[in-house]
């Protein structure tokens, strides 16, 4: 199992891509996007997996957000697409949620929750930030598992 995700260098834009189907709740979260300036960040919005299937034609994300406003069945639709697709299927995905108490969506794809209520540019740099590092974490170890598989196996 090769990855092909790749973390983006400190000169390197970082590329985002939103999805939810609240036009004012995703301009507030493009805006806190906006306010990082420690880092260089490129979005792109979509609305429903049809138009993120269009502007995975053209935009490579290397962390995506997720409005959990777009519905259950929706939700879990979207992680499905976004999990198969080779373009995204190693790339992070964070749920923005509005409650604590509300269903997660299980942990298929899914590497972090963020509260709506308590976000803000900091929040979100180090979400993305966090999120960037378990990913580089998790592409050593499958590339170091498969380099030693063998070694491991002949243990057993």
């Amino acid at each position: 199992m090769n990855t092909k995700f790749t973390i983006p260098k400190s000169a390197e834009p970082l590329h985002v891509l939103l999805i939810g189907n609240n036009p004012i709740e995703m301009s507030g979260v493009l805006t806190k996007l906006k306010q990082i300036r420690t880092k260089k960040i490129v979005t792109e919005i979509a609305f429903d997996v049809k138009s993120i299937l269009d502007r995975l034609i053209r935009f490579k994300p290397n962390f995506i957000l997720i409005d959990d406003n777009i519905g259950k069945a929706e939700l879990s639709q979207t992680i499905q697409a976004l999990s198969q697709s080779n373009k995204t299927k190693d790339v992070p995905i964070t749920v923005l949620k509005n409650s604590n108490y509300q269903e997660s969506f299980g942990a298929s794809g899914i590497l972090d929750y963020l509260l709506k209520n308590n976000l803000s540019a900091e929040v979100l740099h180090s979400a993305l930030r966090n999120s960037l590092h378990v990913r580089r974490a998790q592409q050593y170890l499958i590339q170091a598992y498969q380099k030693r598989k063998k070694s491991l196996l002949a243990f057993s």
